[in-house]
């Protein structure tokens, strides 16, 4: 049991340890690369500074709150156009003009209506968040299982409590993965943004660790990203098992 955890670890410490090794035999002096300790101390005197910390605040709140308002409005979107074929049809072009443009081809809009800031930030990882939730939803309320949707005919339930009672509750576990999926959009998205114009979070603090020319900094702080990133993936993972169970690993295998 302990073998199999450790195994996928041994190719990453092996790289870490050839990189280091290379390092001291070249005694590498450049402004884009760092020998791994010396990231890794960069990372702890971040970390004990405590800019790490502020710079990790402030994209976690740009990416949670997007998030948050992205999946809303992309969960009553999608169960809207699930329900209703007619709407579904009348909206398809719209969804797919509007779908393909990348969020950080907003930035000049956003800047103009809402200048540098968390509200801005927020509001171009929203736009990314809607269509993975959106997609998601309407393709699993598309696929609910008819028997539920008869049960629901039979009771003589109303859309909406259809929708409550039927509708959200079968699809829930693929909506769920729609989340996870989105989660890891906001915190790329919210970077990304912060690395282009958004003075604010980890992408400024990487953009300032380049412009200072301290390449061991800037590299610690891509892996704070990447540990972020996975730490956020495990927890949602990890709720996702307990919510739904078995329910969970056949969505995933999907």
């Amino acid at each position: 049991m302990i073998a199999a955890r450790v195994k996928p670890l041994l190719l990453p410490l092996a790289v870490l340890v050839a990189a280091e090794a290379a390092a001291r035999m070249t005694h590498l002096q450049s402004d884009t690369l760092a020998a791994p300790s010396a990231v890794a101390v960069a990372l702890i005197e971040s970390a004990t500074d405590g800019s790490l910390l502020t710079a990790t605040r402030d994209t976690l709140v740009s990416a949670f709150a997007g998030l948050v308002i992205g999946a809303a409005i992309g969960l009553v979107i999608g169960l809207a156009l699930g329900l209703v074929e007619a709407l579904d049809r009348a909206m398809e072009v719209t969804v797919e003009a509007i779908r393909p443009i990348p969020s950080v081809a907003l930035l000049p809009i956003a800047l103009i209506a809402l200048g540098f800031g968390y509200r801005m930030e927020i509001a171009i990882v929203a736009f990314a968040c809607v269509w993975p939730v959106l997609i998601f939803t309407r393709a699993a309320v598309r696929e609910v299982e008819p028997r539920l949707v008869e049960v629901a005919r039979a009771l003589r339930l109303s859309p909406w409590t259809k929708a409550i009672k039927i509708v959200v509750p079968a699809a829930l576990p693929r909506i769920f993965v729609a989340f996870r999926l989105a989660a890891g959009i906001a915190l790329i998205v919210a970077v990304t943004v912060e690395i282009a114009v958004n003075p604010l979070g980890l992408g400024a603090a990487i953009m300032t660790a380049q412009q200072a020319l301290r390449p061991a900094l800037m590299l610690a702080l891509l892996v704070w990203i990447g540990i972020v990133g996975f730490a956020l993936n495990a927890a949602l993972v990890a709720a996702q098992q307990r919510l739904f169970g078995r329910f969970a690993r056949g969505e995933e295998g999907r």
